[in-house]
């Protein structure tokens, strides 16, 4: 049992490497802030959680939501709102609400997941046609405009790329192979594009050169190749900037976040336990993903739940136990501090054709 569990927690972290940091690219915040969330929810919500096999870590659901407030209050004002939304979820795991969740009507969760769905993919349609936007916001409208006003700056190479990724992840699940078809298509992808980059000087964007962190007063390019590490969300506010309007304005966004996790949460212990045959208390599934939450923007991370996707993956490999999605979270938690200038090297046209499959699923 011990091996098998080990075995899928590699197999989910494999897949949520890659997919941890295309959530946070398209969120708007830095790549690794998706594997530092994946790495402190995975542990925590598996503990202090009732589900045995569920995999938590920033999932597609939330990007709609958490875009605005990336874009309105930075990324400090997201770190704030995850951290209020797991006091509520907390909450209402405590008041034993969570059997609450079930009286939404199964048309609005469709309703509402297809929505988020069709947002996600309209997002991607910048890198996967590699346009060049330069301020990339506003309303959806506003973002429908843009696109269509830049297709004049279309990049081939860049097209080329995610239409080679998307092609191979199609073509790989379909040979049925425990091989994740995400680690097949997006390693293969990279290399072709580390080739063609450096030999024929190509350009094809990737996270190195389009993501930069500073350490020490050192800039550098890529992913952070340190381990997580401790700092309070609020430590880039002045001390007069945190104050009672400040959170006024941020709790209606905790309170969206909050529901949608729970109802995430919750959807994706019903299809686990119908998988398994366990039995998950929604009530203190939903106190973990509250502890979760407020510990994950200690160390950078953003709003996490359960992953529908890759729960089924876990159980599909394997997994049975709680140890899987620890083993998932020390597998990516040891890729960053191995890999990171390997995975750093993730084109962002690739990562935008793994997102369209995600929204596709969803």
């Amino acid at each position: 049992m011990i091996k098998s569990n080990i075995f899928s927690g590699l197999t989910v972290g494999i897949i949520a490497l890659p997919l941890s940091m295309a959530l946070a690219i398209a969120t708007g915040v830095p790549p690794q802030l998706g594997l530092y969330t994946a790495i402190v929810a995975g542990i925590l919500a598996a503990i202090f959680g009732s589900s045995k096999v569920n995999i938590s870590g920033p999932t597609a659901a939330f990007i709609v939501i958490l875009i605005p407030i990336v874009q309105q209050f930075g990324i400090t004002g997201l770190l704030l709102c995850g951290f209020l939304s797991g006091i509520i979820l907390v909450l209402v795991g405590l008041f034993k609400l969570g059997n609450l969740i079930e009286l939404v009507p199964y048309p609005v969760t469709v309703g509402f997941t297809s929505g988020i769905a069709v947002v996600i993919a309209t997002l991607q349609i910048k890198d996967f046609f590699g346009l060049t936007i330069e301020n990339f916001s506003g309303t959806y409208i506003d973002k429908i405009v843009l696109l269509y006003n830049s297709f004049s700056t279309f990049n081939l190479f860049e097209f080329l790329t995610a239409s080679a990724t998307l092609f191979l992840l199609i073509i790989w699940r379909k040979t049925k192979s425990k091989i994740p078809a995400a680690l097949v298509a997006l390693g293969v992808v990279s290399i072709f594009v580390a080739f063609f980059n450096s030999f024929y000087g190509l350009n094809i964007s990737t996270i190195n050169s389009t993501f930069t962190y500073v350490i020490d007063g050192v800039k550098a390019n890529g992913i952070p190749p340190i381990p997580l590490q401790f700092s309070l969300p609020w430590e880039f506010l002045k001390p007069h900037e945190i104050n009672i309007d400040l959170l006024i304005k941020l709790l209606p966004h905790a309170i969206a976040i909050a529901i949608l996790g729970a109802l995430e949460s919750l959807l994706c212990a019903v299809i686990s336990d119908a998988m398994t045959g366990n039995k998950t208390d929604p009530n203190k599934e939903l106190i973990g993903q509250g502890i979760a939450n407020m510990v994950v923007p200690f160390f950078g991370g953003i709003p996490a739940t359960a992953a529908i996707a890759r729960t089924v993956a876990n159980i599909n490999s394997g997994g049975t136990t709680k140890l899987s999605s620890i083993v998932h979270s020390i597998f990516i938690l040891i890729s960053i501090l191995l890999i990171a200038p390997i995975i750093s090297y993730l084109p962002m046209a690739a990562l935008s054709a793994l997102l369209l499959m995600v929204a596709w699923k969803m």
